[in-house]
Protein backbone atom coordinates (compact mmCIF):
# COMPACT_ATOMS: atom_id res chain seq x y z
CA UNK A 1 0.00 0.00 0.00
CA UNK A 2 1.20 3.49 -0.79
CA UNK A 3 2.85 5.23 2.14
CA UNK A 4 2.18 8.79 0.99
CA UNK A 5 1.13 11.34 3.60
CA UNK A 6 -2.63 11.30 3.48
CA UNK A 7 -2.97 14.92 4.57
CA UNK A 8 -0.72 16.05 1.75
CA UNK A 9 -2.68 13.90 -0.69
CA UNK A 10 -5.89 15.52 0.49
CA UNK A 11 -4.44 19.00 0.08
CA UNK A 12 -3.59 18.13 -3.53
CA UNK A 13 -7.13 17.02 -4.42
CA UNK A 14 -8.71 18.41 -7.57
CA UNK A 15 -11.30 21.10 -6.91
CA UNK A 16 -11.99 22.32 -10.46
CA UNK A 17 -14.37 20.43 -12.76
CA UNK A 18 -12.45 21.76 -15.77
CA UNK A 19 -9.16 20.46 -14.35
CA UNK A 20 -10.84 17.14 -13.67
CA UNK A 21 -11.88 16.83 -17.33
CA UNK A 22 -8.45 17.91 -18.57
CA UNK A 23 -6.77 15.28 -16.39
CA UNK A 24 -8.94 12.62 -18.02
CA UNK A 25 -8.73 13.82 -21.62
CA UNK A 26 -12.40 14.81 -21.67
CA UNK A 27 -12.24 18.59 -22.12
CA UNK A 28 -13.79 18.43 -25.59
CA UNK A 29 -16.45 15.90 -24.62
CA UNK A 30 -18.18 17.02 -21.44
CA UNK A 31 -17.32 20.72 -21.02
CA UNK A 32 -20.78 21.87 -22.06
CA UNK A 33 -22.38 19.64 -19.41
CA UNK A 34 -20.32 20.58 -16.37
CA UNK A 35 -21.09 23.13 -13.70
CA UNK A 36 -17.79 24.94 -13.24
CA UNK A 37 -18.86 26.66 -10.00
CA UNK A 38 -21.31 24.36 -8.22
CA UNK A 39 -22.73 25.26 -4.81
CA UNK A 40 -21.59 21.82 -3.67
CA UNK A 41 -18.00 22.11 -4.80
CA UNK A 42 -15.93 19.60 -6.69
CA UNK A 43 -13.44 17.63 -4.57
CA UNK A 44 -11.59 14.56 -5.88
CA UNK A 45 -8.34 13.13 -4.45
CA UNK A 46 -5.88 11.88 -7.03
CA UNK A 47 -5.96 8.39 -5.54
CA UNK A 48 -9.57 8.23 -6.75
CA UNK A 49 -8.86 10.03 -10.02
CA UNK A 50 -6.26 7.39 -10.90
CA UNK A 51 -8.95 4.69 -10.93
CA UNK A 52 -11.02 6.49 -13.58
CA UNK A 53 -10.50 5.30 -17.15
CA UNK A 54 -8.81 7.97 -19.26
CA UNK A 55 -11.03 9.24 -22.06
CA UNK A 56 -14.18 7.43 -20.88
CA UNK A 57 -16.95 9.97 -20.40
CA UNK A 58 -19.25 7.27 -18.99
CA UNK A 59 -16.82 5.89 -16.44
CA UNK A 60 -18.89 4.89 -13.37
CA UNK A 61 -16.45 6.53 -10.97
CA UNK A 62 -16.32 9.79 -12.92
CA UNK A 63 -20.10 10.03 -12.95
CA UNK A 64 -20.17 9.91 -9.15
CA UNK A 65 -18.00 13.00 -8.71
CA UNK A 66 -18.43 15.23 -11.80
CA UNK A 67 -20.61 18.33 -11.17
CA UNK A 68 -23.16 18.69 -13.98
CA UNK A 69 -25.49 21.54 -14.89
CA UNK A 70 -28.42 19.12 -14.62
CA UNK A 71 -28.01 19.31 -10.83
CA UNK A 72 -29.49 22.83 -10.95
CA UNK A 73 -32.50 21.77 -13.02
CA UNK A 74 -34.15 19.40 -10.55
CA UNK A 75 -36.46 19.33 -7.60
CA UNK A 76 -35.63 17.51 -4.39
CA UNK A 77 -35.34 18.04 -0.65
CA UNK A 78 -32.71 19.89 1.35
CA UNK A 79 -33.07 17.49 4.31
CA UNK A 80 -34.32 14.28 2.66
CA UNK A 81 -33.98 11.96 5.66
CA UNK A 82 -35.16 14.28 8.44
CA UNK A 83 -31.82 14.82 10.15
CA UNK A 84 -32.62 18.23 11.60
CA UNK A 85 -35.83 17.04 13.26
CA UNK A 86 -33.93 14.28 15.08
CA UNK A 87 -31.22 16.38 16.74
CA UNK A 88 -31.50 16.62 20.55
CA UNK A 89 -28.08 18.30 20.78
CA UNK A 90 -25.94 20.04 18.18
CA UNK A 91 -24.29 17.35 16.10
CA UNK A 92 -26.13 14.38 17.65
CA UNK A 93 -28.90 12.57 15.77
CA UNK A 94 -31.14 10.15 17.66
CA UNK A 95 -33.57 8.44 15.29
CA UNK A 96 -33.42 4.76 16.18
CA UNK A 97 -33.67 2.80 19.43
CA UNK A 98 -30.37 1.77 20.97
CA UNK A 99 -28.10 3.90 18.83
CA UNK A 100 -27.30 7.52 18.10
CA UNK A 101 -25.25 9.21 15.39
CA UNK A 102 -22.65 11.87 15.98
CA UNK A 103 -21.71 14.29 13.19
CA UNK A 104 -17.98 14.20 13.86
CA UNK A 105 -17.04 16.69 11.14
CA UNK A 106 -18.44 18.39 8.08
CA UNK A 107 -15.34 17.63 6.00
CA UNK A 108 -14.97 14.83 3.46
CA UNK A 109 -12.15 13.56 1.25
CA UNK A 110 -14.42 13.51 -1.80
CA UNK A 111 -17.68 15.17 -2.78
CA UNK A 112 -20.08 12.62 -4.21
CA UNK A 113 -22.78 14.22 -6.32
CA UNK A 114 -25.56 12.11 -4.78
CA UNK A 115 -24.63 13.04 -1.19
CA UNK A 116 -27.77 13.22 0.96
CA UNK A 117 -26.10 15.74 3.29
CA UNK A 118 -24.89 18.11 0.57
CA UNK A 119 -27.17 20.83 2.04
CA UNK A 120 -26.66 19.96 5.71
CA UNK A 121 -25.85 23.03 7.89
CA UNK A 122 -22.54 21.72 9.21
CA UNK A 123 -21.51 25.09 10.62
CA UNK A 124 -24.49 25.03 12.99
CA UNK A 125 -25.16 21.35 13.55
CA UNK A 126 -21.91 19.42 13.98
CA UNK A 127 -19.88 18.05 16.85
CA UNK A 128 -17.65 20.70 18.40
CA UNK A 129 -15.71 20.76 21.68
CA UNK A 130 -18.36 23.14 23.03
CA UNK A 131 -21.23 20.91 21.95
CA UNK A 132 -19.57 17.75 23.27
CA UNK A 133 -20.64 18.24 26.86
CA UNK A 134 -24.29 18.44 25.84
CA UNK A 135 -23.85 15.36 23.65
CA UNK A 136 -22.27 13.32 26.43
CA UNK A 137 -24.94 14.42 28.89
CA UNK A 138 -27.73 13.39 26.51
CA UNK A 139 -26.20 9.94 25.98
CA UNK A 140 -25.75 9.47 29.74
CA UNK A 141 -29.40 10.34 30.30
CA UNK A 142 -30.50 7.78 27.67
CA UNK A 143 -28.89 4.58 28.87
CA UNK A 144 -30.76 2.59 26.21
CA UNK A 145 -28.18 3.95 23.73
CA UNK A 146 -25.57 1.21 23.43
CA UNK A 147 -24.01 2.10 20.10
CA UNK A 148 -22.63 5.41 18.89
CA UNK A 149 -22.17 5.99 15.16
CA UNK A 150 -19.55 8.43 13.89
CA UNK A 151 -20.56 10.03 10.63
CA UNK A 152 -20.26 13.37 8.89
CA UNK A 153 -18.81 14.44 6.57
CA UNK A 154 -16.30 11.70 7.14
CA UNK A 155 -15.02 11.01 10.67
CA UNK A 156 -11.70 9.63 9.39
CA UNK A 157 -10.85 13.11 8.10
CA UNK A 158 -10.07 13.79 11.76
CA UNK A 159 -6.42 13.10 12.46
CA UNK A 160 -5.47 10.35 14.90
CA UNK A 161 -5.08 12.72 17.85
CA UNK A 162 -8.53 14.28 17.45
CA UNK A 163 -10.13 10.92 16.75
CA UNK A 164 -8.50 9.43 19.85
CA UNK A 165 -9.80 12.27 22.03
CA UNK A 166 -13.32 11.84 20.65
CA UNK A 167 -13.33 8.07 21.18
CA UNK A 168 -11.90 8.48 24.69
CA UNK A 169 -14.69 10.89 25.61
CA UNK A 170 -17.29 8.41 24.41
CA UNK A 171 -15.60 5.54 26.26
CA UNK A 172 -16.27 7.32 29.56
CA UNK A 173 -19.96 6.42 29.20
CA UNK A 174 -20.27 2.84 30.52
CA UNK A 175 -23.58 2.10 28.79
CA UNK A 176 -21.94 2.56 25.37
CA UNK A 177 -20.53 -0.77 24.17
CA UNK A 178 -20.25 -0.43 20.39
CA UNK A 179 -18.73 2.10 18.02
CA UNK A 180 -19.64 2.26 14.36
CA UNK A 181 -17.74 4.44 11.91
CA UNK A 182 -19.23 5.39 8.55
CA UNK A 183 -16.44 6.34 6.17
CA UNK A 184 -15.52 6.51 2.52
CA UNK A 185 -11.80 7.10 3.11
CA UNK A 186 -10.63 3.47 2.71
CA UNK A 187 -12.20 3.66 -0.77
CA UNK A 188 -11.16 7.15 -1.88
CA UNK A 189 -7.96 7.83 0.11
CA UNK A 190 -6.57 4.48 1.29
CA UNK A 191 -3.34 6.09 2.54
CA UNK A 192 -5.42 7.34 5.49
CA UNK A 193 -5.60 3.76 6.81
CA UNK A 194 -2.25 3.78 8.56
CA UNK A 195 -0.92 1.22 11.01
CA UNK A 196 -1.31 3.87 13.71
CA UNK A 197 -5.00 4.32 12.90
CA UNK A 198 -5.61 0.57 12.93
CA UNK A 199 -3.90 0.29 16.31
CA UNK A 200 -5.90 3.21 17.71
CA UNK A 201 -9.14 1.46 16.81
CA UNK A 202 -7.89 -1.95 17.88
CA UNK A 203 -7.07 -0.71 21.39
CA UNK A 204 -10.48 0.83 22.02
CA UNK A 205 -12.71 -0.90 24.58
CA UNK A 206 -15.56 -0.65 22.07
CA UNK A 207 -16.60 -3.36 19.66
CA UNK A 208 -15.89 -1.52 16.42
CA UNK A 209 -17.68 -1.86 13.10
CA UNK A 210 -16.47 0.16 10.15
CA UNK A 211 -18.99 0.72 7.36
CA UNK A 212 -17.35 1.73 4.10
CA UNK A 213 -19.11 3.15 1.08
CA UNK A 214 -18.27 1.63 -2.31
CA UNK A 215 -20.72 1.73 -5.21
CA UNK A 216 -18.70 0.00 -7.92
CA UNK A 217 -16.05 -2.74 -8.03
CA UNK A 218 -13.64 -0.40 -9.84
CA UNK A 219 -13.36 1.65 -6.65
CA UNK A 220 -11.62 -1.25 -4.89
CA UNK A 221 -8.17 -1.66 -6.42
CA UNK A 222 -5.02 -3.03 -4.79
CA UNK A 223 -4.36 -0.14 -2.37
CA UNK A 224 -7.94 -0.19 -1.15
CA UNK A 225 -7.77 -3.95 -0.63
CA UNK A 226 -4.60 -3.58 1.44
CA UNK A 227 -6.13 -0.79 3.52
CA UNK A 228 -9.16 -2.92 4.29
CA UNK A 229 -6.98 -5.93 5.11
CA UNK A 230 -5.14 -3.79 7.66
CA UNK A 231 -8.43 -2.98 9.36
CA UNK A 232 -9.60 -6.59 9.14
CA UNK A 233 -6.36 -7.82 10.69
CA UNK A 234 -6.94 -5.37 13.56
CA UNK A 235 -10.17 -7.22 14.37
CA UNK A 236 -12.54 -4.60 13.00
CA UNK A 237 -15.81 -5.77 11.44
CA UNK A 238 -16.08 -4.42 7.87
CA UNK A 239 -19.38 -3.80 6.12
CA UNK A 240 -20.29 -1.89 2.96
CA UNK A 241 -23.24 0.26 2.06
CA UNK A 242 -23.95 1.37 -1.49
CA UNK A 243 -26.41 3.66 -3.19
CA UNK A 244 -28.24 2.42 -6.28
CA UNK A 245 -27.32 5.00 -8.92
CA UNK A 246 -28.62 5.36 -12.46
CA UNK A 247 -25.87 4.95 -15.02
CA UNK A 248 -23.35 3.79 -12.42
CA UNK A 249 -24.38 0.50 -10.84
CA UNK A 250 -28.00 -0.08 -11.92
CA UNK A 251 -27.32 -3.42 -13.60
CA UNK A 252 -26.90 -6.89 -12.15
CA UNK A 253 -23.36 -7.35 -13.46
CA UNK A 254 -22.09 -4.23 -11.71
CA UNK A 255 -23.79 -5.14 -8.43
CA UNK A 256 -22.62 -8.76 -8.57
CA UNK A 257 -19.04 -7.73 -9.31
CA UNK A 258 -19.14 -5.25 -6.45
CA UNK A 259 -20.27 -7.89 -3.95
CA UNK A 260 -17.57 -10.31 -5.10
CA UNK A 261 -14.89 -7.64 -4.95
CA UNK A 262 -16.00 -6.58 -1.48
CA UNK A 263 -15.66 -10.17 -0.31
CA UNK A 264 -12.13 -10.26 -1.71
CA UNK A 265 -11.51 -7.09 0.32
CA UNK A 266 -12.62 -8.64 3.64
CA UNK A 267 -15.89 -6.68 3.58
CA UNK A 268 -19.49 -7.92 3.50
CA UNK A 269 -22.27 -6.15 1.60
CA UNK A 270 -24.69 -4.61 4.09
CA UNK A 271 -27.11 -2.12 2.56
CA UNK A 272 -28.06 -1.12 -0.96
CA UNK A 273 -29.89 2.18 -0.58
CA UNK A 274 -32.51 3.63 -2.84
CA UNK A 275 -31.47 7.21 -3.55
CA UNK A 276 -32.36 9.73 -0.87
CA UNK A 277 -34.37 12.42 -2.72
CA UNK A 278 -31.92 15.24 -2.14
CA UNK A 279 -31.99 18.36 -4.25
CA UNK A 280 -29.35 18.18 -6.97
CA UNK A 281 -29.12 14.39 -7.24
CA UNK A 282 -32.42 13.24 -8.68
CA UNK A 283 -30.86 12.38 -12.07
CA UNK A 284 -29.39 9.33 -10.29
CA UNK A 285 -32.80 8.04 -9.17
CA UNK A 286 -33.95 4.48 -9.92
CA UNK A 287 -37.57 3.41 -9.57
CA UNK A 288 -38.47 0.99 -6.82
CA UNK A 289 -39.75 -1.46 -9.42
CA UNK A 290 -36.43 -1.47 -11.28
CA UNK A 291 -34.55 -1.89 -7.99
CA UNK A 292 -36.62 -4.92 -6.99
CA UNK A 293 -36.01 -6.57 -10.36
CA UNK A 294 -32.28 -6.01 -9.91
CA UNK A 295 -32.38 -7.56 -6.46
CA UNK A 296 -34.20 -10.61 -7.76
CA UNK A 297 -31.51 -11.03 -10.41
CA UNK A 298 -28.78 -10.56 -7.83
CA UNK A 299 -30.27 -13.15 -5.50
CA UNK A 300 -30.28 -15.65 -8.36
CA UNK A 301 -26.54 -15.13 -8.97
CA UNK A 302 -24.97 -14.80 -5.53
CA UNK A 303 -24.89 -16.68 -2.22
CA UNK A 304 -27.05 -15.02 0.39
CA UNK A 305 -24.18 -13.54 2.38
CA UNK A 306 -23.12 -11.48 -0.65
CA UNK A 307 -26.57 -10.00 -1.27
CA UNK A 308 -27.07 -6.61 0.41
CA UNK A 309 -30.42 -5.59 1.85
CA UNK A 310 -32.33 -3.18 -0.36
CA UNK A 311 -33.45 -0.33 1.91
CA UNK A 312 -34.75 3.19 1.94
CA UNK A 313 -34.42 5.73 4.73
CA UNK A 314 -37.72 7.45 5.38
CA UNK A 315 -37.85 10.46 7.67
CA UNK A 316 -39.63 9.68 10.95
CA UNK A 317 -39.42 5.89 10.69
CA UNK A 318 -37.89 3.90 13.55
CA UNK A 319 -35.45 2.03 11.29
CA UNK A 320 -34.32 1.71 7.69
CA UNK A 321 -37.23 0.46 5.59
CA UNK A 322 -36.48 -2.82 3.80
CA UNK A 323 -37.88 -2.90 0.26
CA UNK A 324 -39.44 -6.20 -0.74
CA UNK A 325 -42.26 -5.18 -3.06
CA UNK A 326 -43.41 -2.32 -5.25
Amino acid sequence: MATENWKQALSEAITSPAQLLTSLGLSHTLTSQINEQPDFRCLVPRAYLNKIQYGNSNDPLLRQILPLTIENQQTGLLDPVGDLAAMPADGLLHKYHGRALLIATGACAIHCRYCFRRHYPYSKASHTPTAMQAILLYIQMHNEIEEIILSGGDPLILDDEKLAVLISQLETIPTLTSLRIHTRLPVVLPSRITLQLAQLLQHSRFRITLVIHANHANELAKNEQLALKRLHDAGITLLNQSVLLKGINDDVTSLSNLSKRLHACYTLPYYLHLLDPVQGAMHFDITRQAAIVLMQQLQAQLPGYLVPRLVKEIAGKTSKTAIFSI
